[in-house]
């Protein structure tokens, strides 16, 4: 199984680093050094500017998140690095979860799923 997530998408909500059964996700502060330690594709790891449709959707929204914050703090913040791809089991509840719809999981047929916001 191989996950990552678009980093230029995440909001920081934290939602898949909280409902993962196998821990996958790590939240990282966007200037932590190893930001980039998923296997996202260059085009996909964090340089610095989030993908602006993302952020005009988000970043007036009041449900208790700190969306796109540089820090995680209080549960949310910072933004999400698959550090443990292997480990999922494709439960989809990630997929399901994720604000800025940036998680992308291969699995072992080569079958990629996206995540779609509910």
């Amino acid at each position: 199984m191989q996950v990552y997530v678009e980093k230029h998408k995440c909001t920081g909500c934290a939602h898949c680093h909280d409902v993962c059964p196998v821990a996958v996700f790590e939240m990282k502060d966007r200037l932590a050094s190893d930001v980039n330690s998923d296997v996202a594709p260059e085009a996909d790891q964090w340089k610095g500017v989030t993908d602006q449709a993302v952020l005009d959707k988000w970043k007036d929204v009041k449900d208790g998140h700190n969306h796109f914050q540089e820090k995680f703090e209080n549960g949310s913040g910072g933004i999400s690095v698959a550090v443990n791809g292997p480990s999922c089991i494709l439960c989809q509840a990630c997929l399901i979860e994720c604000e800025g719809e940036c998680i992308v999981i291969t699995d072992d047929a080569g079958t990629v799923y996206h995540s779609i916001y509910k």
